[in-house]
Parts: C-alpha cells; structure tokens; sequence
C-alpha cells in the first residue's frame, strides 16, 4: 500500500501581526523532525504544501535534513481554512453575549484561554452554517476543496509510494472527518490536539484510502522536553 504523511506545520507566530511566520521554536521543531525522519530512513517520493509560508517553510527545513529528497510542490487544496476571515465575519454575532470578545481577539497571546474559548464558539457557528456572510467560505466548501487536493495525490498514484504533505491542523480535520465519517463537532475535538510537526498517516491503495496512524510526535517526545510540545 502507499503512505500519505499528513504533516502538521511547525509552531506559527500566534498573537503576532503576521501568524502565518514560523517562530523559532516552530524552525526548531521542523529541524527536529527531519532529523528523526532521516534516522528512521524515511524517504519519500512527493513532497507538497500549502500556499501558506508557515506550511512551505517547514516543509523546506524538513526535507532539507534528508537524503534524495523531492522537490517541494505546492497545492493551495492543502491550505488551512481563513481562521482571520471567520472571526471578522462572525464576531459580531458573539458581542450582545460577550462584550470583551474584540478586546481579548486583539489581545490573543495574552488571553489564550479566553481566545480558544471563544473561537470555539466560532468554529461552532462556521461549521452549522447559520450564519449570513456571503464572501466566507462554507465548512463544506472547504471539506470539497480538501477533498480534491486529496483527490489529486491519488490520481495515477503509484502503489507504495510514500507522499508527505506539510499542511494545518483544520485540513487535517477535513480529512478525518470524510475519510473516517465521524462528525464534524468530533473532528474538531481532535483538531485541537494536533501538535505541531505532528504526523498522521493514510494508507492508500487505488482509490481507497484509511487512517492508519495520527498525531504522532515521538520526535519531540523521546526528547523529554515538555516546551517542545506546542498546539499553534
């Protein structure tokens, strides 16, 4: 069978004017796992990202430690879902019940409780649908275009090759969520546990694809390093 590696980009500057940069730690967790990924004697045949910088760049600096490795492809199909574009469309729906809501979205890094908190409730109304934003992308919409993405990597694929692809937490949710059919408001408790760098294997074989593995991260983990361990 073949081997998708649904890669989680490294940690991103949460609360910055620019999330979408890795921090330092984020470059380091990438480094580390290319490294483990070279001592295990991964190889891999494809290699995609994102558009997004956060998911290319730790593509880069992960392929960059192993041996032979293919050239990095981009396919926007694997972008995250435009978290900026939810909050601004439906904040306004959460302000008659929570006042402070603009106030502790602006001040993310230093409200993380209350920001999770609230954005939950967000990705809540997003993905019911019951809401009135026109230009915002759909939940469904954007389990389509994921699904396509997937679509493409299997399309003539040949058997056992292994396909890294470096993306988000919110399309590997997508991908759980069609392949697995478990509900989306179970997909998403699982989404905020992905780790950064984190892998999630899918095993395919024609067509048929299954989940074989998720949210491995024995590469931060053997190093006993509890900060290494990071959800943005």
């Amino acid at each position: 069978m073949g081997s998708i590696y649904l890669i989680r980009h490294g940690q991103a500057s949460f609360g910055a004017q620019d999330y979408d940069v890795l921090s330092s730690l984020g470059e380091r967790q990438s480094v580390l796992l290319g490294q483990h990924l070279a001592q295990t004697g991964m190889r891999f045949d494809r290699a995609f990202s994102g558009s997004l910088l956060r998911q290319s760049h730790t593509g880069r600096l992960v392929l960059d430690q192993l041996d032979e490795a293919p050239v990095l492809q981009t396919d926007p199909a694997f972008n995250e879902f435009d978290a900026e574009g939810v909050i601004r469309a439906l904040l306004p729906t959460l302000l008659p019940h929570e006042p402070k809501a603009v106030e502790i979205m602006r001040n993310a890094a230093h409200n993380r409780a209350e920001f999770q908190r609230l954005f939950v409730r967000l990705m809540d109304t997003w993905i019911g649908g019951d809401y009135d934003a026109p230009a915002l992308q759909s939940w469904q919409a954007f389990v389509d275009q994921v699904a396509g993405g997937l679509e493409r990597l299997l399309a003539g694929a040949p058997a056992r090759e292994r396909i890294a692809v470096f993306t988000s937490g919110g399309t590997i949710t997508a991908l759980l969520h069609v392949l697995t059919g478990m509900p989306v408001s179970s997909a998403f408790a699982m989404n905020w546990q992905i780790v950064n760098t984190s892998l999630s294997c899918l095993k395919f074989q024609g067509e048929r694809v299954t989940l074989a593995s998720f949210n491995s991260h024995a590469h931060l983990q053997l190093l006993n390093t509890p900060s290494l361990i990071t959800y943005r």
